[in-house]
């Protein structure tokens, strides 16, 4: 569910009169992560990398309250969940989106992304759950390595939103260079920092029973 909080009753007060009507209010962190981990589970377990990067995110944000807030045509939204949204190529070679309601447990997380990306492929249509939940946007570009990217400030979607190419293999490891754009309405460089940080750990923890 969402609700609309004043700025004032928040520790975003500061923040929201310095950037809420700033033109260019998006910030973008760019980052390099240890995703050995993901490979190696994904290829024991047969799981799509994108799969469990996009568990790891829902995972690592969680945790941080600034990304239940949403700044959404100067008002303040708060939400009670998280999305991951995913970009999936359709039956005709365009793209739609998708998002994955986030669960705890990746068994059913994984269950739900296998389910809504193959129906989203399909019928060419968005699911979107942008109504009651806090969407995290992502957008994997698989084919070409880069070294991030810096999403549109377009002044309707105000979402996170975390951009990633293919990753690279150094020795014995496999590295993904990753793009974090957020509102500074919403958060601080402290608190994309701690998401990012979280991110790695949530990789080199993550286990599949």
């Amino acid at each position: 569910m969402k609700k609309e909080i004043q700025p004032k009753d928040t520790t975003r007060a500061a923040a929201y009169e310095l950037w809420i009507k700033a033109p260019n209010p998006m910030v973008t962190f760019f980052k390099k992560i240890d995703v050995t981990n993901l490979i190696k589970i994904s290829r024991k377990h047969h799981l799509k990398f994108n799969m469990l990067l996009d568990y790891c995110i829902g995972k690592a944000a969680v945790s941080i309250k600034e990304f239940y807030i949403l700044p959404v045509e100067f008002k303040l939204i708060q939400y009670d969940a998280i999305a991951v949204n995913t970009i999936v190529k359709n039956k005709i070679g365009e793209v739609n989106s998708c998002d994955i309601l986030f669960s705890e447990d990746i068994n059913i997380f994984n269950k739900e992304y296998l389910k809504y990306t193959a129906e989203v492929a399909e019928s060419c249509r968005d699911r979107d759950l942008s109504d009651n939940n806090m969407i995290i946007g992502t957008s994997a570009i698989m084919d070409t390595e880069i070294d991030g990217a810096v999403g549109m400030n377009s002044g309707i979607f105000n979402n996170h939103f975390m951009i990633w190419g293919k990753y690279k293999k150094k020795f014995f490891k496999y590295y993904l260079s990753v793009s974090f754009q957020f509102h500074h309405t919403q958060m601080d460089g402290a608190h994309a920092g701690k998401f990012l940080s979280n991110l790695q750990n949530k990789i080199y923890n993550l286990k599949i029973k």
